[in-house]
Protein backbone atom coordinates (compact mmCIF):
# COMPACT_ATOMS: atom_id res chain seq x y z
CA UNK A 1 0.00 0.00 0.00
CA UNK A 2 1.34 3.45 -0.94
CA UNK A 3 1.99 5.91 1.86
CA UNK A 4 0.09 9.16 1.99
CA UNK A 5 1.94 12.41 1.37
CA UNK A 6 1.43 13.32 5.03
CA UNK A 7 3.11 10.11 6.23
CA UNK A 8 6.04 10.58 3.85
CA UNK A 9 6.52 14.23 4.90
CA UNK A 10 6.36 13.33 8.61
CA UNK A 11 9.08 10.71 8.11
CA UNK A 12 11.21 13.18 6.12
CA UNK A 13 10.88 15.96 8.72
CA UNK A 14 11.49 13.61 11.64
CA UNK A 15 14.63 12.31 9.96
CA UNK A 16 15.81 15.86 9.19
CA UNK A 17 15.33 16.96 12.82
CA UNK A 18 17.22 13.93 14.19
CA UNK A 19 20.04 14.47 11.67
CA UNK A 20 20.19 18.18 12.59
CA UNK A 21 20.45 17.42 16.30
CA UNK A 22 23.27 14.99 15.53
CA UNK A 23 25.00 17.69 13.45
CA UNK A 24 24.73 20.18 16.34
CA UNK A 25 26.27 17.61 18.68
CA UNK A 26 29.03 16.99 16.15
CA UNK A 27 29.68 20.73 15.75
CA UNK A 28 30.09 21.12 19.53
CA UNK A 29 32.83 18.42 19.53
CA UNK A 30 31.42 16.88 22.71
CA UNK A 31 31.50 20.08 24.73
CA UNK A 32 28.13 20.58 26.51
CA UNK A 33 28.62 24.33 26.90
CA UNK A 34 29.31 24.74 23.18
CA UNK A 35 26.25 22.65 22.29
CA UNK A 36 24.10 24.73 24.64
CA UNK A 37 25.48 27.97 23.18
CA UNK A 38 24.75 26.78 19.60
CA UNK A 39 21.20 25.73 20.49
CA UNK A 40 20.53 29.01 22.32
CA UNK A 41 21.81 30.94 19.29
CA UNK A 42 18.98 29.54 17.16
CA UNK A 43 15.89 31.74 16.93
CA UNK A 44 13.12 32.63 14.48
CA UNK A 45 15.29 35.19 12.66
CA UNK A 46 18.31 32.89 12.22
CA UNK A 47 19.49 32.58 8.65
CA UNK A 48 21.12 29.61 6.97
CA UNK A 49 24.48 31.41 7.11
CA UNK A 50 24.16 31.81 10.92
CA UNK A 51 24.12 28.03 11.45
CA UNK A 52 27.24 25.97 12.17
CA UNK A 53 28.83 24.50 9.02
CA UNK A 54 28.00 20.91 10.04
CA UNK A 55 24.32 21.84 10.40
CA UNK A 56 24.31 23.61 7.01
CA UNK A 57 25.68 20.48 5.33
CA UNK A 58 23.13 18.27 7.09
CA UNK A 59 20.19 20.50 6.12
CA UNK A 60 21.33 20.56 2.48
CA UNK A 61 21.59 16.77 2.45
CA UNK A 62 18.15 16.45 4.09
CA UNK A 63 16.54 18.67 1.46
CA UNK A 64 18.10 16.68 -1.40
CA UNK A 65 17.04 13.46 0.28
CA UNK A 66 13.48 14.76 0.79
CA UNK A 67 13.01 15.55 -2.90
CA UNK A 68 14.48 12.20 -3.92
CA UNK A 69 12.24 10.38 -1.45
CA UNK A 70 9.13 12.15 -2.68
CA UNK A 71 9.97 11.30 -6.27
CA UNK A 72 10.70 7.68 -5.34
CA UNK A 73 7.33 7.43 -3.57
CA UNK A 74 5.63 8.60 -6.77
CA UNK A 75 4.84 12.20 -5.87
CA UNK A 76 5.43 15.03 -8.33
CA UNK A 77 7.71 17.86 -7.25
CA UNK A 78 7.44 21.02 -9.38
CA UNK A 79 7.45 24.80 -8.95
CA UNK A 80 4.11 26.29 -7.96
CA UNK A 81 3.58 28.10 -11.27
CA UNK A 82 4.58 25.19 -13.47
CA UNK A 83 2.06 23.61 -15.80
CA UNK A 84 1.05 20.06 -14.95
CA UNK A 85 2.72 17.35 -17.04
CA UNK A 86 0.78 16.30 -20.13
CA UNK A 87 -1.46 13.29 -19.70
CA UNK A 88 -0.86 10.26 -21.79
CA UNK A 89 -3.57 9.41 -24.32
CA UNK A 90 -5.58 6.31 -23.44
CA UNK A 91 -4.77 3.20 -25.45
CA UNK A 92 -6.92 2.76 -28.59
CA UNK A 93 -8.68 -0.26 -27.13
CA UNK A 94 -9.94 1.83 -24.19
CA UNK A 95 -11.59 4.47 -26.42
CA UNK A 96 -15.37 4.16 -26.74
CA UNK A 97 -16.52 2.83 -30.10
CA UNK A 98 -18.85 5.12 -32.03
CA UNK A 99 -21.04 4.49 -34.99
CA UNK A 100 -20.33 6.81 -37.97
CA UNK A 101 -23.76 8.52 -37.81
CA UNK A 102 -23.87 8.82 -34.03
CA UNK A 103 -24.10 12.53 -33.18
CA UNK A 104 -24.76 11.97 -29.46
CA UNK A 105 -27.67 14.37 -29.32
CA UNK A 106 -30.38 13.98 -26.71
CA UNK A 107 -33.88 13.13 -27.97
CA UNK A 108 -36.16 16.12 -28.71
CA UNK A 109 -38.22 17.47 -25.83
CA UNK A 110 -41.97 17.15 -25.92
CA UNK A 111 -42.75 20.62 -24.63
CA UNK A 112 -41.24 24.08 -24.54
CA UNK A 113 -41.99 27.79 -24.85
CA UNK A 114 -42.37 27.73 -28.67
CA UNK A 115 -44.69 24.73 -28.74
CA UNK A 116 -48.35 25.30 -29.54
CA UNK A 117 -50.87 23.84 -27.17
CA UNK A 118 -52.79 20.85 -28.54
CA UNK A 119 -55.96 21.85 -30.41
CA UNK A 120 -59.26 21.00 -28.83
CA UNK A 121 -62.07 19.94 -30.78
Amino acid sequence: MAKSATDVMQEIIFSAVIDSIGALKSASKGMPNTLLRDVNALHANSTFADLPKELQVTISASVRGAFNRLLKEGYSVAPAGAAPPPRAAPPPSAAPKRRPNDTRRPPPRTGGPNRKPPSRG
